[in-house]
Formats: structure tokens, C-alpha cells, sequence
């Protein structure tokens, strides 16, 4: 049977048996990449041992690809097979201090799998003592080891790894560079997200994408005019990205910044007719549950809405009139008044909700005080009828107030 039919089989033991007696270096090479793809079978323990005893052969291409399926294995693999180099006894009980002063130790190895495999390790790890030396990883020959190294440092978010850090985004490989983005954006303080800011013109659209992301978590202005610009990026992963940052970025700014940035906001995005802005506001309203950031996104579909997207934008503001928060309802409301009704849509989806005694008053007083700005005449006669019938005294305020600027009653 071939390698392939193997794997496809789970022949576990069998590809064990031609990675241990092939005297065929190609076939070794494969059947140790194939095993990493067997991380919950039965014989798992057989696996682990067979691999990390490839581990030990002369062969660097056996070696290499051992060590990624034991990396691609996760958990006790890499630990056996870092343990095995280390000279020490890991076990699921070892403390995670003991993992660590193993790991380091494996850092320092001559194969760059094994040292990536280590860096890997050690991100798993809730141990800051480890950044110094995960750091020092930094000028590896490897750019595969930098880019774990730097990942691991960012997922254990100390900030002596700042500065480090830093120093990758000018990294000639691409993905040393995006490792580095994402753990300065992971490890948050105000060094670290300035650092990202350059990268808004990063050549490599990952890299971008990762630092605009990061734009949204700070609490001050500073990155407005580095978002705003993303929302022009000729990616369009990277200009959705920046709409959600945006939001972010206005639920974190004090409340007497968020007003003069929405304006900033409302400005930039009044000029793009791209449906990869208006869209991701429209997800964030329908599906955040965060009260700020629905606040926000609710206040901006009223200013920025394309023609293009129009009807899904008051489907979602028309819905969030019901939504249990005052201010969400009051902004929804207002955008939906915002909103060019010239084809009648807004009134045409609000009247039912006026009209429907079944309705929530709180609800049905939002949209009547839309149509007070939106309707036409037929509005007008829905409350007029509406004013004499309601037995709801703040319908019938609403209703009245409404009305007055709909030409009065008949």
C-alpha cells in the first residue's frame, strides 16, 4: 500500500514501521509528516514515541518533519519530545515552571524545529520569566523561529517584550512582521500600540490588517487618522477590519472625544460608496452585545448608509427601535430620521409597528417619532386616527408631537 493509502486507512503502525525500517530518507521524511495527522487515534503514545525517536537521526529533512508533526500533535508530544532533549521527566503533573526551564533550555538547539517547537511550547505557558529569553529568539537565523518566538511573547503579554517586539516590524520577513503586530496589539499598552502604527502602510496586506485591528484598542484619538485611511486600503479585508476598530475605538474614548471622532468618522466614510464599510456596521449592530458599540454603529448607519445597502440598513435600525437599551432605540431611531425617504421605505416599514397596539409603547413612540420627520401623508392620517383611539397617554404625546410637524391634524 502507498503512504497515502495509509494515512486515508489510519494505518498508524504501519506508517510507524516504514518511518523506523525505510532506508529511503523521501519515504521517512513523509511517513513522519504523515503521522502528525493522527493526533486523537488510538495508538496516539506509539505514535509520540516513534516520532521522537526520529527525532535523534541523522537525517535533517526526517528531523524536521518529526518535529512538526509532533508540534501539529500538541500537548504531551511536544512535551516528551522537548523533555527527551532536556534530559528531563515531563508529565501532565510537572509544574509549569519545570515545562518552561526546558523549553528555554530547547530554544538554544541546533535544529530550528525544535527551537520553533520550543517557542511554540513555551506561548502555552503562563510563565513571564520566560519572555528574556524568548526575546533573545528574536535575531534567530530562522524567520520561522522569530515569528514564533514573537507570537509566544505576545500570548504571554509581559511588556518587557515591548521594545523586542518593536524592533520586528521592520523584520524583512513578512511573517516576522505579523507575529510581532499581532503580539504588541495582544500585549496593549500605550508603547506598544504606537508602535503599530506605521504598519497602517505595511506592504503585506496581513500585516496591515493585524495593525488596524490593534487600532481599536486604544482609549484616546490618536489612531483616528491612521483608521480613517485604512478605510481607503485597496484591501477590502483591511478597510472592514478598520470599521470594526473604529467602533472599538469609539466605545473606549472618553465621552467628551466621542462626539468630534464620530464626526471625523461620519466625514471619512461619507466619501466611500463601498459596501465593505457599510456592511460590517450593519454586523455589529445586528450581532454585537456590547451596548456601546451598538450605540455607536446605530448612530453612524443614519449618516453613512449607501443606496446599495440601503433597504438592509433599515431592516437592522427599524429592528434595534425593540432592543432593550434606551439610547440604542433613541440613536436608531434618529438615524432611521437621518435616512432619505424619498422612496417611502422607512415609512412603509415603521407604520405597522405604529399601527400595532400588540407593541411594546416605548417602541412604538420611537418609530412614531420618526415618521414625525420621515412621513408623508398617510402617516399623518395613521396618527391622527392614532391620537383619538390610543388609550396609551405617551402614544398619544408622541403621536401629537408628530403630527404638529406633519401639517397638524385634519
Amino acid at each position: 500500500m502507498s503512504l497515502y493509502e495509509l494515512e486515508r486507512d489510519g494505518e498508524v503502525q504501519e506508517l510507524i514501521r516504514v518511518l523506523r525500517e525505510s532506508d529511503n530518507e523521501r519515504v521517512q521524511t513523509r511517513a513522519a509528516e504523515l503521522l502528525g495527522n493522527f493526533p486523537d487515534h488510538d495508538d496516539r503514545r506509539d505514535v509520540v514515541n516513534a516520532l521522537v525517536t526520529a527525532v535523534q537521526r541523522d537525517s535533517d529533512a526526517v528531523t524536521a518533519a518529526a518535529i512538526d508533526s509532533l508540534d501539529e500533535l500538541g500537548g504531551d508530544a511536544i512535551e516528551q519530545l522537548i523533555g527527551t532533549m532536556a534530559g528531563v521527566d515531563l508529565d501532565e503533573d510537572s509544574a509549569d515552571w519545570v515545562k518552561a526551564k526546558a523549553y528555554t533550555q530547547a530554544l538554544d538547539a541546533e535544529v530550528p524545529e525544535l527551537r520553533m517547537a520550543a517557542a511554540n511550547a513555551l506561548g502555552g505557558l503562563d510563565q513571564a520569566d520566560a519572555v528574556p529569553k524568548l526575546t533573545q529568539r528574536f535575531d534567530d537565523s530562522d524567520p520561522r523561529v522569530r515569528a514564533r518566538a514573537a507570537r509566544s511573547a505576545g500570548k504571554i503579554g509581559d511588556s518587557r517584550a515591548t521594545d523586542p517586539l518593536e524592533s520586528l516590524l521592520t523584520d524583512s520577513s513578512s511573517a516576522v512582521r505579523r507575529e510581532a503586530a499581532r503580539a504588541l496589539g495582544n500585549i496593549g499598552n500605550r508603547q506598544a500600540l504606537r508602535a503599530l502604527l506605521p504598519l497602517y502602510e505595511d506592504d503585506h496586506e496581513e500585516v496591515r490588517r493585524i495593525a488596524v485591528d490593534a487600532f481599536g484598542n486604544f482609549d484616546n484619538d490618536q489612531p483616528v487618522d491612521y483608521l480613517t485611511e485604512a478605510l481607503g486600503d485597496d484591501s477590502p479585508g483591511v478597510r472592514r477590519t478598520a470599521v470594526y476598530s473604529l467602533i472599538e475605538l469609539l466605545s473606549n474614548v472618553p465621552t467628551d472625544q466621542s462626539h468630534e471622532i464620530r464626526e471625523t468618522v461620519v466625514e471619512k466614510l461619507s466619501n466611500t460608496d463601498d459596501r465593505s464599510v457599510v456592511v460590517p456596521l450593519v454586523e455589529i449592530l445586528e450581532e454585537s452585545t456590547q451596548a456601546a458599540q451598538r450605540r455607536n454603529t446605530a448612530w453612524l448607519l443614519g449618516r453613512v448608509t449607501t443606496q446599495a445597502e440601503r433597504g438592509r440598513v433599515i431592516d437592522a435600525l427599524v429592528d434595534a427601535l425593540s432592543d432593550d437599551g434606551q439610547m440604542i432605540r433613541q440613536f436608531a431611531a434618529t438615524s432611521l430620521a437621518e435616512l432619505d425617504d424619498d422612496d417611502g421605505m422607512v415609512e412603509r416599514r415603521l407604520l405597522p409597528i405604529v399601527e400595532d397596539t400588540g407593541v411594546d409603547p416605548a417602541v412604538r413612540g420611537q418609530a412614531i417619532f420618526t415618521l414625525g420627520k420621515v412621513g408623508g401623508e398617510r402617516s399623518r392620517k395613521v396618527l391622527d386616527k392614532l391620537i383619538d383611539e390610543t388609550e396609551n397617554e405617551t402614544v398619544r404625546k408622541k403621536a401629537f408631537s408628530a403630527i404638529s410637524k406633519l401639517g397638524g391634524r385634519g
